[in-house]
């Protein structure tokens, strides 16, 4: 389909002071659009087109349950872009606000280069963009919208206004989408010499013994290059996923740590995070085999695999395959963020782990919600019928860690005992 929807269309014009009106297919010459870029060029103005797009749209669309909730959500949008541009945009330079059935939302506004530049218009564009995520944020905490703008000036020059405009906005489209591939261009670069050069980082955070308050195992997290987009791991590990190299990502992660355990003698199991896609891999068994001979000497039995528990399994036909195999070979499995996520008491019930580690979600405040403690005692009941331990994680002061003291939680995990930290540095201080 033509990305630009022709404005002969039945199209949406978002007026000044928020007056909405809809126009017949047959636009004339009163139509406001073309009234007001036939003023401005009259005026001796130019007239530039300015498209923002949404370029985090799978992200918005993600966060609502239902279709109902999605076009409330863009509608809620629409109308902070109308209010924002209204705040921003001089009303004597203000043309019109359209929405071209999801191809963005497009601005119109006159441009008098005797008192404008063309970094004004880029001032605009981010002020804009800007204020519309921060708005929108405030109405959805769970995600961020993010923009890419592209601005045309129209043709005055054409024998049709209208279709000078069409051009103007075509082309404007095709800029902002250029922004968006430079950026997914940029990733993937990124990514690729992540990889290629291994430039990781592991931290590691203690595993506590409530009982004891004794060190029992460490989980080992990954970061990205310091510094940069992709060092926190919710980035770096989506980028992956999305550009096909998460396999080789986690490849890197394990190898990282069977140098590091092996360098720093670590007498502690170890915990890492594994994605059900990478256990599911027909080839992870035999490629983790070759790591444990390349690393002689750290037994299967000190390492437990956490399967993230926000992931799937259905429909990942080597994945129960290849947890038995790593059964055989020594390894423990634990099931993590039970209680966030998918589809956890079956994921438990399929798995039968030998750790559940239980989210923060479920142990915040837990000592001022009695309902959160009943969820725990829950979870700690399946928990005993699985023949799991258990580890809550996420503990950030004492009241939370007394709840699990007086529940008899085996494990924890949290700030409250120590931050994440250069795995060496916490080996050496221990």
């Amino acid at each position: 389909m033509n990305k630009v929807k022709s404005v002969m269309q039945w199209g949406k014009i978002i007026l000044p002071l928020s007056s909405i009106r809809y126009y017949p297919p047959q636009f004339t010459l009163r139509n406001p659009l073309i009234e007001g870029v036939t003023n401005a060029f009259d005026a001796g103005h130019e007239v530039a087109v300015i498209v923002f797009k949404l370029s985090n749209q799978k992200d918005v669309i993600e966060q609502a349950e239902t279709q109902q909730q999605h076009s409330k959500m863009l509608k809620n949008m629409k109308k902070l872009f109308q209010i924002v541009v209204e705040q921003e945009v001089n009303p004597k330079e203000f043309i019109t606000l359209h929405d071209y059935y999801g191809e963005g939302i497009t601005l119109l506004i006159t441009v008098d280069h005797d008192r404008h530049s063309i970094s004004n218009i880029d001032i605009i564009m981010k002020k804009i963009s800007n204020e519309v995520a921060q708005r929108f944020m405030k109405l959805y905490s769970s995600v961020y919208p993010t923009f890419e703008a592209g601005y045309m000036f129209v043709d005055k020059y054409e024998y049709s206004i209208q279709d000078s405009i069409l051009k103007a906005h075509r082309q404007a489209i095709g800029i902002a989408e250029k922004r968006e591939q430079l950026e997914i261009n940029e990733m993937l670069f990124a990514i690729n010499k992540i990889i290629t050069k291994k430039a990781i980082t592991l931290l590691a955070q203690p595993i506590i013994d409530v009982a004891t308050n004794e060190i029992r195992a460490w989980e080992l997290l990954t970061r990205g290059p310091k510094g940069t987009a992709l060092e926190a791991p919710l980035q770096l590990f989506s980028v992956a996923r999305q550009t096909s190299r998460l396999y080789e990502l986690e490849m890197i992660v394990l190898e990282k740590m069977f140098q590091q355990v092996k360098a720093s003698r670590c007498r502690q199991d170890i915990f890492v995070n594994c994605t059900p896609l990478t256990l599911g891999n027909i080839r992870f068994t035999s490629d983790l085999k070759m790591l444990l001979q390349k690393y002689r000497g750290i037994s299967p039995r000190k390492i437990t695999f956490e399967v993230t528990e926000r992931d799937s399994i259905e429909g990942l036909k080597n994945f129960a395959f290849n947890i038995n195999v790593l059964r055989l070979m020594g390894f423990k499995i634990a099931v993590d963020d039970t209680g966030a996520g998918y589809a956890s008491l079956n994921t438990i019930s399929e798995l039968m782990p030998d750790i559940i580690k239980i989210d923060r979600s479920v142990i915040e405040n837990i000592d001022k919600n009695s309902v959160k403690e009943s969820m725990l005692k829950g979870l700690l009941l399946i928990a005993k019928e699985a023949g799991s331990l258990v580890v809550a994680e996420g503990i950030e002061n004492q009241e939370e860690a007394s709840v699990l003291t007086r529940n008899n939680v085996d494990l924890a995990q949290g700030n409250f005992y120590a931050r994440p930290a250069m795995f060496f540095n916490e080996i050496a201080t221990r």
